[in-house]
């Protein structure tokens, strides 16, 4: 499989992420823990060596069974998280307001993890969130927390073009992480500028938005009529356009499923042909 560089790493472009690792929503204990176990053994048997998590999915959850799964890990292992908020009783999302909480979740991390040092965390800004003076006191304490050591680089998680230009003039940013996928393409000058300097963009809500009709993309015409064609999976197909828009992207397909982890990682060897690009290519247009 093809690699890119992830900060002081060379993962490969297909990699985990941790958030259907817990209950429903990212929240509580795994529905079968050994399940989770499970899927965390296998990724690294099959050559995964990024795996996003945050301490906010379970919360705790992911970090624990990733943990227990995994430690001691791998030296090429690649553990990304990322911090902007917590979860209430309800399991709800909470945006955390004191630049202090941002350095205290970067240690909470450490510590589930059983790590000494993150190889990224991505500062994950909520929407309203503006490049300004605040955006710049949270990218001080990430920029404090890679100088000390904490962490080995820098992302940006739900940014505008103008947070990552901002954040460039201050520091190196490892990797971007927006939501993208062939009907939701919002963050194509993001992708574009990340590609021109050569950072990581790592998509997410690459299958489906929680905030969108859940066959929004899976269950599109010409995903579908593609996936047929071709003889593999929608999901298969939208991974697949996803690594074909440009070589800087990384994928963190989530699932709690052995089988479904299988079926992501072979999207490696599906390489779209004309007229799958110019069907899915034309969707957002």
């Amino acid at each position: 499989m093809d690699s890119f560089p992830l900060g002081r790493f060379s993962v490969a472009r297909i990699g985990l992420g941790a958030i259907q690792l817990p209950g429903s929503g990212a929240f509580g204990p795994p529905r079968d823990r050994d399940a989770a176990l499970t899927v965390l053994r296998r990724a690294v048997e099959l050559g995964v060596d990024h795996i996003d998590t945050a301490q906010f999915y379970g919360p705790n959850v992911s970090n624990e069974l990733i943990r227990e799964a995994l430690h001691p890990y791998p030296a090429n292992l690649a553990l990304v998280s990322k911090v902007g908020a917590r979860r209430d009783n309800a399991g709800g999302w909470v945006p955390l307001a004191d630049p202090a909480d941002f350095r205290s979740d970067i240690e909470a991390n450490l510590r589930t993890l059983g790590v000494d040092q993150l190889a990224v965390v991505n500062l994950r800004l909520m929407d309203n969130d503006r490049p300004d003076e605040r955006f710049d006191e949270l990218l001080s304490v990430m920029i404090a927390a890679r100088d000390e050591g904490l962490i080995g680089g820098i992302g940006l998680s739900n940014v505008t073009l103008e947070h990552l230009l901002r954040a460039l003039q201050h520091t190196e940013i490892a990797c971007v992480q927006n939501a993208f996928n062939p009907v939701d393409r919002s963050a194509t000058p993001v992708l574009e500028e990340c590609t021109a300097r050569g950072i990581a963009f790592v998509p997410f809500f690459s299958l489906r938005s929680p905030f969108a009709p859940p066959d929004q993309v899976l269950g599109h015409d010409a995903v579908q009529r593609a996936a047929a064609r071709l003889d593999r999976s929608p999901a298969q197909i939208a991974l697949a356009w996803a690594l074909s828009v440009a070589p800087n992207v990384l994928l963190i397909p989530g699932t709690s499923s052995v089988q479904h982890l299988e079926e992501n990682l072979a999207v490696a060897d599906i390489e779209l042909d004309g007229e799958a690009r110019e069907q899915l290519n034309t969707i957002a247009a």
